[in-house]
């Protein structure tokens, strides 16, 4: 299940921050998150999901697309380093 988001543009001004402060407009994540049409790509994410109000509901566009840019940039495998054994 999908469920649309309302505004994709968040702003690093409107961004909410629970602890306080504000997010810096010069970080390389704020300003690749401000290239991306969020509108555009969600209506391609939102078709591939069931029309179904049953299961549990999907993460949005941006926690999804976002956590996929960040491993591809960092190059992270999504896996935790194995441990040698005996030592």
């Amino acid at each position: 299940m999908y469920k649309r988001t309302e505004n994709q543009l968040i702003l690093p001004d409107d961004f909410f921050l629970p602890f306080g402060g504000k997010l810096n407009k010069d970080n390389r994540w704020v300003k690749l998150a401000q290239l991306i049409l969020w509108w555009k790509v969600e209506e391609k994410y939102a078709q591939s999901f069931k029309k179904s109000m049953k299961g549990q509901k999907a993460l949005s566009v941006r926690v999804a697309l976002g956590a996929l840019i960040i491993q591809q940039r960092r190059r992270a495998t999504g896996r935790r380093p194995t441990r040698r054994r005996g030592k």
